[in-house]
């Protein structure tokens, strides 16, 4: 038993400790000799916490919509939704950095001819949000603290799945985003990978691309062990309706809904919590 456990340990250890190309973690040289940014800009909420994180939130002047946490981004001008910026606001707050994802890339054009500098990054896997802290951590002038907080990150992710047995037959999540049409994750996203180390498959393995429709036949035929539903989702509105009364998971009451959507769905420097309570979820169903 000890030479299995042994095995585990190990196997977790790769699957967390090494990045699928060897440059995801090493910020560039041109980003290390920049100037540290001194008045961030922030499109998405992951991207505020990893700033807060990092200890430079004294430096960000501007944040999206739903930055939440911490306490203190609530009080930050909002000047950015996902999938629209303000310009003027954004321009009036004199930024030396803004920072957002590849999928905002459109909606900043106007950013970038106003002479801003934009930074938009991937934030699709586990590996980018390792990628993303060291990055911020550079071109704020904190590479030894974004490095620190990777390194702590990472060993927590160990630590919480030491003991997860790796099994064949391991239980199936179906992550609910959405139900008018039905929204889930697929393989490309940071969230299958967690559910990987919870110990678990997400039944909608057949995704490649990270978040996507799923049809209702797919949903049936396969049958997930277990729901995880999005808090803002109200699922006792349709939880008596097609397709999810015909699915044994919901029989059997094995639906659990997230405390906070951020732990899981953000992909940012909560994420062990979002995983902590997928390991939860797994024991839970497993007895």
């Amino acid at each position: 038993m000890r030479a299995l456990a042994g095995a585990l340990v190990l196997f977790v250890a790769a699957l967390v400790l090494a990045p699928p190309a060897a440059h995801a973690e090493t910020p560039s040289a041109a980003l290390a000799r920049t100037k540290p940014a001194k008045r961030i800009v922030a499109l998405v909420p992951s991207l505020v916490e990893d700033l807060f994180a990092i200890g430079v939130g004294d430096r960000v002047v501007g944040v999206s919509k739903y930055s939440d946490f911490p306490a203190q981004a609530k009080q930050l001008p909002v000047i950015a939704s996902f999938a629209s910026v303000n310009v003027e606001r954004i321009v009036a707050l004199h930024p030396d950095l803004v920072v957002g994802i590849a999928s905002q890339a459109a909606m900043t054009r106007d950013l970038q001819r106003a002479g801003l500098n934009v930074q938009l990054l991937h934030d699709d896997t586990l590996e980018d949000v390792y990628a993303n802290l060291l990055t911020v951590g550079a071109l704020t002038g904190r590479t030894d603290a974004a490095r620190t907080l990777v390194q702590r990150l990472r060993a927590r992710t160990i630590e919480l799945t030491r003991t997860i047995p790796r099994t064949a037959n391991a239980p199936s999540l179906f992550v609910v985003l959405g139900t008018a049409p039905i929204f889930t994750v697929g393989n490309g996203s940071y969230i299958a990978r967690l559910i990987a180390l919870a110990g678990a498959r997400n039944a909608a393995s057949d995704i490649a691309v990270p978040y996507a429709r799923y049809s209702a036949e797919t949903l049936l035929a396969r049958q997930p062990d277990a729901l995880v539903i999005d808090p803002e989702i109200h699922f006792d509105d349709v939880v008596g309706q097609a397709p999810w009364t015909a699915l044994q998971a919901v029989q059997d009451h094995r639906v659990f809904t997230l405390p906070d959507a951020a732990i899981l769905e953000r992909p940012g420097p909560r994420y062990n919590e979002g995983l902590a309570w997928l390991i939860g979820v797994v024991r839970r169903i497993a007895h």
